[in-house]
């Protein structure tokens, strides 16, 4: 097939570059909830990937280890086992309808265009998402909320309304709520994940702001919603030969270490820290996709053709930041992880008393 021809040929160094990605893209993933695919996504297109064989690839790698993070988390008590699968069906239909557009802009527009469609996508749902998340974090942590968090506005109007016949009662959001109000954000969920790999960028903030769950449970859940997603999006792209499992099981092999590691994390930290941990890396991996949209514009002829030393130049710089994104994530939970591991070698201390309070406290 034509996409199997593009397959990219992997040495040693580009091996384990992946196996490291992977690894903190499953730290990210296991801490946060989404498949981490924001930064692996990126981060094989670096290598020369085209866009759709790296969101197909990733798909491929992500059930398996939403799976693993899902199951990790929920016996800390932190899945709604129930809104996961409710949203993971309707996510599928998203899924199909996102692939079909993600083939056939490839058959038109080549790479360039799958590039530019993917790294396009990256820049406004990134930037947008991200700047909301941001937001809302230096909020609760100006005003001392760091405890507790509440539905807002939005939330509480969705838990309001009655519609008979489709009232379902979830243990995220200790009432019963409407499932037709989850019917529209599992969709775009799937959507999103079939065209860039990630759809916790709306299922988290979704089942935050929308439906009002918390932000750890939100996370937690989300595993449940990519496992489902990423079956069904495996296997469309697979039928069309766009899923290289050679990048898959790389990057599924460092994953499956750090999302362990991730879950973990989220045990010690406070729910503010997982939002601050999301914007971070959205906002920084925001700037690295725009960097490169000049690239593929150029190779599209839809703008003045660029020197080739420029477009190396700018393709360097946004793998630069790039790494920066995966440093600055990855040093956060590390940190929130270290700092939970001293402060649980010291029970009688008063930051361990407040922390194992807030985190015996019903989700």
């Amino acid at each position: 097939m034509d996409a199997l021809q593009q397959f990219i040929q992997l040495d040693p160094a580009n091996a384990g570059y992946l196996f490291i990605v992977g690894f903190v893209g499953g730290l990210v993933s296991g801490f946060i909830g989404s498949g981490g695919a924001f930064v692996l996504t990126p981060a094989m297109m670096s290598l020369g990937v085209p866009g759709i064989v790296a969101v197909a690839s990733n798909m491929c790698h992500k059930f398996p280890k939403a799976l693993v993070g899902a199951m990790k988390r929920a016996k800390y008590g932190q899945v709604d086992l129930k809104m996961g699968l409710i949203m993971g069906m309707s996510a599928e239909a998203g899924v199909l309808v996102g692939a079909y557009y993600q083939e056939l802009i490839k058959q038109r527009f080549g790479d360039a265009g799958s590039n530019l469609y993917v790294s396009l996508a990256f820049v406004v749902i990134l930037g947008f998402v991200g700047a909301l998340v941001m937001r809302d974090t230096l909020k609760a942590y100006r005003s001392g909320m760091t405890e507790e968090e509440k539905p807002g506005r939005l939330a509480l109007w969705v838990q309001s309304i009655h519609i008979p016949g489709t009232m379902v009662y979830f243990r995220g959001l200790n009432t019963r709520i409407s499932v037709l109000f989850t019917i529209p954000l599992g969709f775009a969920t799937g959507m999103l994940a079939a065209t860039i790999a990630v759809g916790g960028f709306i299922g988290v903030p979704a089942q935050i702001y929308v439906l009002g769950m918390n932000s750890l449970m939100a996370s937690a859940t989300e595993l449940v919603i990519a496992f489902v997603m990423g079956v069904g999006g495996t296997i469309k792209f697979a039928w069309s030969g766009y899923v290289d499992i050679r990048l898959a099981m790389i990057i599924l092999a460092g994953s499956l270490f750090g999302i362990q590691l991730g879950a973990i994390g989220t045990t010690y930290v406070k729910p503010f820290v997982i939002k601050l941990v999301m914007a971070v890396i959205m906002l920084t991996v925001m700037f690295s996709r725009a960097l490169v949209i000049p690239v593929y514009l150029s190779q599209l002829e839809w703008i003045d053709a660029m020197q080739p030393s420029t477009m190396s130049m700018l393709k360097n710089i946004s793998f630069a930041i790039m790494i920066l994104a995966l440093a600055l994530g990855a040093g956060i939970i590390l940190m929130a992880i270290l700092k939970g591991r001293r402060e649980a070698a010291h029970p009688t201390s008063p930051s361990h008393l407040k922390l194992a309070t807030e985190s015996r406290m019903p989700s």
